[in-house]
């Protein structure tokens, strides 16, 4: 196992004992998950975690996210399930993300895998295309803007515009990894696939990847299809989503499995 894997597990266990929690997942995040990491990139790791069902017996609201500051790497956060669930019936990508990453480092009760059934039936491609698209357009106006920019930035439009593609195209979450992405919507004898590639090699490998004049190929696709989602986004009707039983029965289930385990052990 790889020294991170075990330095993260530890990090896990900690926050466990520290919180009187128990996680029920653990996932990285982030441009490693996406698969375009520097070489000093950060860890995030972001997990889901419950408390003994006394917690939530209470008049009064509580923090419901656990935080720890960036150490040696570690970027480690984590929320409440009742928060997650809340967020998860309003389609969260950022949640819906985490469920599906590559990498994962702790799942260890049923809760993960229920919500993935249930993903297909929570999912609304109209608040994710304005999620994805909003963040594409955060990023390309803060990093993007002139003739010499932020050219790492690139990757942070370049990944939600193509999520937005295939949200458009499938009616369904986009997948993690940047490179699906690009293999599905960007051709292979095209110039702005070399370029793609090109920068994310760069990136890889550890260049330092200032501010570059622009590439054209990779900014006329953006402009194009940023222009596009702008008006198409408010055509697309909001889906109904009926998952609120579903998901109060997976919270008092989830309660009963973990500390009933607990007891046991």
């Amino acid at each position: 196992m790889p020294d991170y894997q075990q330095s993260i597990r530890n990090e896990l266990h900690k926050i466990e004992q520290e919180e009187q929690v128990r996680i029920l997942f653990a996932c990285e995040s982030g441009s490693r998950a996406w698969g375009f990491p520097s070489k000093d990139s950060d860890y995030d790791v972001r997990f889901l975690y419950i408390r003994q069902p006394s917690w939530y017996l209470s008049i009064f609201e509580k923090r419901d996210v656990i935080e720890r500051p960036i150490s040696n790497m570690l970027d480690v956060n984590g929320w409440d399930l009742k928060k997650a669930l809340q967020l998860f019936r309003k389609s969260n990508p950022p949640l819906l993300e985490w469920l599906h990453s590559p990498i994962q480092y702790e799942e260890k009760y049923s809760v993960a895998e229920q919500l993935r059934q249930l993903a297909v039936h929570a999912f609304s491609p109209k608040s994710c295309l304005y999620h994805y698209l909003n963040m594409a357009k955060g990023n390309y106006r803060d990093y993007l803007m002139g003739d010499q920019v932020r050219i790492k930035k690139y990757f942070y439009v370049l990944r939600p515009i193509l999520a937005c593609c295939w949200i458009e195209k499938f009616d369904s979450m986009p997948p993690v990894e940047f490179e699906r992405l690009v293999e599905v919507f960007v051709s292979d004898s095209s110039e702005l696939k070399a370029v793609i590639e090109s920068l994310l090699a760069r990136k890889k490998a550890g260049d330092e990847l200032d501010f570059e004049p622009k590439l054209e190929p990779i900014h006329a696709f953006l402009e194009e299809r940023i222009h596009y989602f702008e008006a198409i986004t408010g055509t697309i009707a909001q889906k109904s989503v009926h998952v609120d039983e579903q998901l109060d029965q997976l919270f008092r289930e989830a309660l009963q499995e973990v500390w009933a385990i607990e007891q046991n052990r």
